[in-house]
C-alpha cells in the first residue's frame, strides 16, 4: 500500500522523522562548524610560572588547576619539597592522589611498600591507604600532584595561611586535615624514616 508514497512522506509519518529529515537537509559544513571558545569558559593554557604559591613548612604548593575548573573531577598542584623534608604520614578517606615527578627524587611509602621515584615516574596514593613522601636528596625536588576528586587542594590553601605566622601547633594542622576527610598518624613511620633517610618532619 506504500508503493506509490514518496519516501520522505513515508518517513514523515513515523515518530521523530521530522528531526531526521531536518538533519538530512542540513549541510555537513554547518554541522561540523563548532567554535570551541563558545563551549569552554575556562582557561585553555596555563603558563609554567602561573599559580599562587604557599609554603607549609618546607613543602611548597603552587596551585595550577582548581576543582572549580573541572566540575570537581580533579585538581592539580605542584609541590616543591625542600631537601631532606618528610611529609607527615596521612590517609585520605575519599581522595586519590597521583604524583608525577618532574625534578629530583622522591621517596614514598604507601601502606607497607617503600618506593623511590625519579623524573618521569608516577607514584599512586589510593584513598584508604596511609602514605607519606619525602625528598631524600640535598636539592629541592618537584612533583605534580593530581587530586581526584578535587577538594583537598583547599587544605593546602588554608594550611598556607596557618604557616604565615610561623609553624603552627601540629594539632591545628591535624584538625584542618580532618575538615577535608584526611587523618594524620602513623608516628612510628616518622621515627623510622627520619633515621633511615636523614630527614626532618615538615614544619
Amino acid at each position: 500500500m506504500f508503493r506509490d508514497v514518496p519516501r520522505l512522506e513515508l518517513m514523515a509519518a513515523s515518530p521523530g522523522a521530522q528531526e531526521l529529515i531536518n538533519g538530512i537537509r542540513t549541510s555537513p559544513s554547518s554541522v561540523m562548524r563548532v567554535d570551541p571558545a563558545q563551549k569552554h569558559h575556562g582557561r585553555l593554557a596555563i603558563p609554567a610560572k602561573e599559580g599562587k604559591l604557599v609554603s607549609i613548612g618546607g613543602v611548597g604548593v603552587k596551585f595550577k588547576i582548581s576543582g572549580d575548573e573541572t566540575n570537581r573531577a580533579f585538581s592539580i598542584v605542584e609541590h616543591h619539597v625542600q631537601p631532606r623534608t618528610l611529609v607527615p604520614p596521612h590517609l585520605h578517606h575519599d581522595t586519590d592522589e597521583y604524583s608525577y615527578v618532574v625534578e629530583g627524587q622522591f621517596g614514598a611509602r604507601t601502606g607497607d611498600e617503600i618506593l623511590l621515584a625519579g623524573p618521569g615516574d608516577y607514584i599512586l596514593k589510593p584513598r584508604g591507604i596511609p602514605h607519606t613522601f619525602w625528598n631524600p636528596t640535598d636539592k629541592v625536588a618537584r612533583l605534580v600532584e593530581i587530586i581526584s576528586p578535587a577538594g583537598f587542594e583547599k587544605f593546602f590553601a588554608e594550611a598556607g595561611e596557618l604557616f604565615t605566622q610561623g609553624p603552627p601547633e601540629f594539632e591545628r594542622v591535624g584538625a584542618l586535615a580532618a575538615k577535608y576527610n584526611a587523618t594524620f598518624g602513623w608516628n612510628e613511620w616518622v621515627s623510622e624514616l627520619t633515621k633511615e633517610y636523614k630527614l626532618k618532619l615538615f614544619g
